[in-house]
């Protein structure tokens, strides 16, 4: 059974980082912007040090494993090694496959647009097994973990870094695209991130709370949590149910309690992120 699921994880980190290398190979390298990346990073020292840019990220990336494993912790770093060496070599066979290739729109906007969509599909399949290709991912946990910022926006500030470098090698126009889509790719990496694994915490106070309960428990084979709150307005005691749900079973729940309490009080919230034991 572990050997199933490290083939499995493993597998999920290869199909996130080929569709990273295609998103830099075929968007990125031919239009010259620099969406916040270590390859992004390779391609400006590329200029300067002659090797290609598949061996220049590489090179980066072996750096920020070592500091990777001392600052994050063995499990995102060893997941991480399979993405960093893996995105170098999907790189190296494109550069083998197809040199010199060209833009496919021959436009740098609509190459900007194209690859913060598809590097956020990679890049949020790589996260949802705590892996990643390494590079600016790696400074984006960092922030994240010990500044706890938002895993987009932390890797957006970084990205913004090696944007802004690109102003040493290319024009303008190509700097103000690549910051713009180190922004928005951070913003969309987010929404696919945590869209993925979105769930709903509903609290719900009604006057038949124990048929409620039961529809949970027996009909959405769910768990809840029951707590006796005191209302500020008339201080009269009331039962609180609290449960979490997925998409399905949000709308069915929604769609109970509209048929049978439509005057139940109901609150709402998102929730990214839970850590549990499964029922047996």
């Amino acid at each position: 059974m572990k050997l199933k699921s490290l083939l499995k994880e493993s597998g999920v980190i290869t199909i996130g980082t080929f569709i990273v290398a295609v998103a830099v190979y075929f968007f990125m390298l031919p239009s010259n912007i620099s969406v916040g990346s270590v390859t992004a990073l390779a391609d400006v020292i590329s200029n300067f040090i002659p090797l290609p840019v598949s061996l220049l990220t590489l090179i980066m990336n072996v750096m920020l494993m070592i500091i990777a494993l001392f600052l994050i912790g063995w499990e995102f770093t060893a997941k991480t090694v399979l993405g960093s060496l893996l995105l170098p070599a999907f790189l190296a066979i494109f550069e083998v496959l197809l040199p010199d290739f060209q833009s496919l729109t021959q436009d740098p906007f609509l190459d900007t647009l194209a690859y913060i969509l598809v590097v956020s599909v990679g890049l949020a399949i790589l996260f949802t097994a705590n892996a990643s290709t390494g590079g600016i991912e790696v400074v984006g946990k960092l922030l994240n973990k010990y500044l706890h910022m938002e895993l987009g926006k932390a890797f957006a500030l970084a990205g913004m870094a090696v944007a802004l470098c690109s102003s040493i090698c290319y024009d303008s126009k190509n700097v103000v695209l690549s910051v713009i889509g180190t922004y928005f790719g951070g913003l969309l990496l987010d929404k696919f991130t945590f869209g993925m694994n979105i769930k709903r915490r509903i609290c719900i106070i009604s006057s038949i709370h124990d048929q409620v309960l039961d529809f949970i428990v027996n009909e959405l084979h769910s768990g809840a949590s029951v707590y006796d709150v005191t209302g500020g307005w008339d201080q009269v005691v009331r039962k609180e149910i609290n449960v979490i749900v997925d998409k399905q079973e949000y709308r069915a729940l929604m769609d109970y309690m509209k048929n049978n309490d439509p005057k139940a009080f109901l609150t709402v919230y998102s929730v990214n992120e839970i850590n549990y034991t499964p029922k047996k």
